[in-house]
């Protein structure tokens, strides 16, 4: 089937399906086959325009729309969404690769997060000091910002758009969401649910798109805030452009996390966190482990286990009974495959070489299997770059203070565990570790969703961190109001300057 005859994702603006006339489209695969099932739309200037403007018409309505309101919509959305989760799990598993319970798994924790917005009246309640003066009272009220854009990346299509849009629309305010172009059209399923649910037109618009619809966002002076999550260099961009343009920014960036395994540990326990937390969605995760740090002695029996955990995974087809799915595009898989070569040419150990494996699928999807890597040193490339992929690297340290230096001196921040039986051990790793997210004996340390997630160091740019009380604070500004009402006795005019 040719380009031309292949469906197109188009935009999903002002409550409707905005068909593109931008000429440009990029390809769409489906990554456990290998072929292109569709094209989606690469916005132009108009279009962006276009985009924008649905959301500033829709803004003054929305935001003066009664908190009961928005609560019932939102309510609405959570249930159209908890019962419809497997028709938007089979469009992850069609676009992104992961196997259909993974996807299940990524629209549950997105669903958290509409759960805790359908509380948002309580999380943007005011406070009142009465008579601070004589007579004088102040109060403060939450307002929404406006327009607000959202740009999410390609490992999360479902998933991270629920961590902001839910919260911003909840708050008042007004969406532009831009997702990646790898795996698209889960973000206009989602804003056409937000419909059915009751959501009015031009509160939530999908604008399809590259660097251009991007920057498009990141400059025009009718969107007040970005929300973005990404690499680090990118997330490092938008938070330049977008704070230079006056935008209130949270962008999150890349990570490399590491897990720390101290000698005390259940090893049964850390071989499979290390294998969940290190293959799970073929590793394209941004609090995925990707380094194993080994307190000896432990390393050669925990190599071990992860080794035997691995031999019983079926790769293949996320649609089918299967363990570990493909990598998103074939450009991703080759890139993830070369870190193998450098690996070797640096000294390292390859225990498991994922490249050419027997998998549960089409030979042309883009498989790599999951890897393992002992002995990588911390000069490597293969231990400095975040490779987004099932690469997981062991380094061997001989003690606590060596394993816990090593984590502070990445210049991520993002997640990183501690594996012990030791509670002074732990204790003293959550407050030494100079990381956003710990988890002890938990692999995968995302918060909940009345927390709020987001990294240290170069994992995050912008001093706020995504949803929890975090995001209605982003997502609204405080205005302060000091009230007099004045009665018959207020006495004559004084011209001086207040005193009380």
């Amino acid at each position: 089937m040719s380009d031309s005859a292949l469906p197109v994702v188009n935009h999903f603006i002002n409550g409707t399906e905005y068909v593109s006339a931008s000429g440009r489209t990029a390809p769409v695969y489906d990554p456990a086959l290998g072929v292109q099932t569709k094209s989606v739309a690469l916005a132009n200037a108009a279009e962006i325009e276009a985009a924008i403007d649905a959301a500033k018409a829709a803004f003054p309505a929305w935001r003066d729309t009664s908190l009961a309101r928005k609560q019932q919509i939102l309510f609405r959305f959570r249930e159209l969404l908890s019962s419809r989760r497997d028709e938007l799990a089979e469009i992850l598993t069609s676009e992104h690769g992961k196997v259909l319970s993974d996807a299940a798994g990524e629209i549950t924790r997105g669903l958290e997060v509409v759960e805790f917005a359908t509380g948002f009246p309580h999380l943007i309640k005011g406070e009142y000091s009465e008579n601070v003066s004589t007579g004088v009272d102040v109060y403060s009220t939450r307002q929404p910002l406006g327009v607000v854009g959202v740009i999410s990346p390609f490992n999360f299509p479902a998933m991270v758009p629920l961590w902001f849009f839910p919260i911003a629309i909840a708050a008042g305010n007004t969406v532009v969401l831009k997702p990646s172009e790898k795996d698209p059209s889960s973000a206009n399923w989602l804003a056409a649910l937000f419909q059915e649910a009751g959501l009015p037109d031009g509160v939530l618009n999908v604008l399809h798109g590259d660097k251009e619809a991007v920057d498009g966002l990141l400059t025009s002076p009718d969107v007040k805030s970005i929300s973005f999550v990404g690499s680090t260099p990118i997330a490092h961009y938008v938070y330049e452009t977008a704070t230079q343009h006056g935008k209130r920014v949270q962008a999150l960036g890349g990570a490399k996390n590491h897990m720390l395994v101290l000698p005390d540990a259940d090893l049964d326990l850390a071989a499979d966190a290390a294998v969940n937390a290190g293959f799970g969605s073929a590793g394209e995760r941004c609090m995925a482990i990707s380094v194993v740090v080994a307190v000896e002695p432990v390393a050669d029996e925990l190599i071990a286990k992860i080794q035997s955990r691995v031999a019983g995974l079926v790769v293949g087809d996320g649609r089918r009974a299967c363990d570990m799915g493909p990598l998103v595009t074939e450009a991703h898989r080759d890139k993830v495959s070369s870190y193998l070569d450098i690996a070797l040419e640096d000294g390292a150990s390859l225990v498991i070489d994922g490249r050419g494996i027997e998998v549960d699928g089409d030979a042309n999807g883009f498989w790599l299997g999951p890897t393992l890597i002992d002995n990588v040193t911390t000069s490597s490339r293969v231990y400095t770059d975040e490779i987004f992929g099932p690469v997981l690297s062991i380094v061997r340290v001989a003690s606590y203070d060596d394993g816990l230096a090593l984590i502070n001196a990445s210049r991520y921040g993002n997640g990183t565990a501690i594996f012990t039986n030791d509670g002074g051990a732990a204790r003293r790793f959550q407050n030494e570790a100079e990381v956003g997210m710990i988890g002890i004996n938990v692999p995968i340390p995302v918060p909940v969703a009345y927390y709020s997630f987001g990294g240290f160091k170069d994992s995050i740019f912008g001093d706020t961190k995504a949803y929890g009380a975090d995001g209605f604070h982003f997502f609204t500004r405080q205005k302060a109001i000091t009230s007099r009402w004045l009665d018959p006795s207020h006495g004559g005019i004084n011209l001086g300057f207040p005193q009380n």
